[in-house]
């Protein structure tokens, strides 16, 4: 991937012609340029990948929010060296801490990094970084390199020979972008400094933002068991290194320090903000997944982790076993058996077809032999007749499972029902709310209140940009998960 100078770092305005990015050819020392899309093409290509983010994630239908949002992405791009471009500023509905460019000027931003950021001058650090792809046409550069991909893989595909289906399911994160070149983010940072700082935001909010989410990468690789900087998200595109908070913090002073930060002015804007899973997209609580909007829900086994992606709701365990639920049509009003045989796996060397009820909703279940991951597992599919479409599990069973996990499974299949109006009422989603501390409060006073399962201190201490060991200061307004 060719990798941009640091021409760019200049005050002199890019050219609305420039078409090709510059890079030196390691073995020769050569300049060579790699021809990239127009500035018409950018925006074709940016408005059309733009409706497939809003098909994918959905946007925040929160108008004051939005205008929170665009009202500082203005600020930071009204002077870039791209006046060429008419950038807009959206808010997905996503709980990844995640943001991302495309080309044409389209910068987004999830609720979860909303949620990490803790005032505005740290929102205005990652619209400017995103500006910056834009201005060095990165954006541009890897929308050849296949910018969006959904994740949303079937086990099925996976046990035919799948290798995206494969990989998709180890993935706990709904967008993959591939990662930036390391000159690519150093620009983007760089770029991003300069407008941030030109807008009145105080530089130092750069460094303390990437710190927050280096805390945040760590945190979540702690409690699911894996390495620091494994996973797709916001921190393998745009790895929040210590070289990046140190590199930044040291560019950072090269510019006027202006204080501002404006906490306030966030704080506001995103309280009583949904945090994690929304009931448009459905959420967990415990080992259940419920979906208000639908209007279903349904249990899986103790040690299962649940990942609710855009086209599947995921749920794995650490030996080896994995189910995958989602939604399909049945335009041809099939019975169950029939929808699995003639329109969901026509092609499946399937086995074991039965016929079953399932609270009182007609279903069908078989199995196939296959491979996942280099594995050789048993898959088992559930299509269940479900309004005018049909509820589908797809569940990989390792060769060596024990009748324990079996039975687990099943009862998994059997939970699926409509959800009562006791669950409708009860079990609500997690919001963001504030609380002013008083005298006394303290880490674990305040950390109690977080409506979170596990490691309260630790998820407080991040969604706050607070150290170990760092105190309470009365007065001050934290943020807290609230609601479930």
């Amino acid at each position: 991937m060719p990798k941009f100078k640091s021409y760019l770092r200049t005050s002199v305005l890019i050219p609305a012609v420039l078409l090709a990015a510059c890079s030196t050819n390691p073995a020769t020392g050569e300049r060579q340029f790699t021809a990239l899309m127009s500035p018409s093409q950018e925006n074709q290509v940016g408005a059309s990948e733009h409706q497939k983010v809003i098909q994918q994630f959905g946007l925040v239908k929160d108008p004051a929010l939005t205008s929170y949002v665009q009202r500082v992405g203005k600020q930071v791009t009204a002077n870039t060296e791209r006046p060429d471009v008419q950038y807009q500023f959206f808010v997905i509905d996503s709980p990844i801490v995640n943001a991302f460019a495309l080309p044409g000027g389209y910068i987004y931003v999830s609720r979860g990094l909303l949620a990490l950021a803790n005032n505005e001058a740290e929102l205005a650090s990652v619209l400017g970084h995103e500006a910056g792809h834009i201005t060095g046409r990165h954006s541009a550069e890897r929308y050849s390199q296949s910018v969006v991909t959904s994740l949303g893989a079937g086990l099925i595909s996976a046990a035919l020979g799948s290798d995206v289906a494969s990989q998709a399911l180890g993935v706990g994160a709904n967008l993959y972008l591939s990662s930036y070149s390391r000159s690519q983010e150093n620009e983007a940072d760089s770029l991003g400094l300069r407008y941030m700082a030109g807008a009145g935001y105080e530089p130092n909010a750069v460094p303390s933002f990437l710190s927050s989410l280096k805390q945040k990468s760590d945190l979540e690789a702690r409690l699911e068991g894996r390495g620091a900087g494994e996973g797709v998200s916001y921190f393998s595109t745009h790895p929040a290194t210590g070289e990046r908070v140190s590199k930044t913090a040291n560019e950072a002073n090269a510019f006027a320090h202006s204080n501002v930060y404006k906490p306030n002015e966030h704080l506001r804007a995103i309280e009583g903000m949904i945090y994690g899973d929304s009931p448009a997209h459905g959420f967990s609580r415990g080992n259940s997944f419920y979906h208000h909007k639908i209007g279903f829900a349904f249990d899986v086994p103790n040690g299962f982790d649940i990942n609710n992606q855009t086209a599947a709701v995921v749920a794995t365990h650490q030996n080896g076993s994995a189910i995958i639920f989602d939604m399909g049509s049945n335009q041809q009003g099939l019975a169950p058996a029939q929808y699995i045989t003639r329109a969901w796996l026509p092609d499946a060397p399937l086995q074991d077809m039965e016929s079953i009820s399932i609270n009182g909703m007609p279903a069908a279940t078989a199995s196939v032999q296959g491979q996942v991951n280099g594995r050789a597992v048993l898959i088992r599919v559930v299509a269940i007749q479900w309004k005018d479409g049909f509820a589908r599990f797809q569940m990989a069973i390792p060769k060596n499972a024990g009748g324990a996990l079996v039975e687990d499974l099943k009862r998994t299949t059997y939970s699926f029902r409509a959800m009562s109006a006791s669950e409708k009422a009860n079990v609500r989603p997690y919001t963001l709310q504030l609380y002013k501390a008083a005298a006394g409060d303290t880490v674990s006073s305040i950390a109690s209140r977080m409506a979170v399962p596990s490691a309260k201190e630790d998820e407080f201490l991040v969604l706050n940009g607070m150290q170990p060991g760092e105190s309470i200061i009365a007065g001050r307004t934290y943020k807290i998960v609230s609601g479930g």
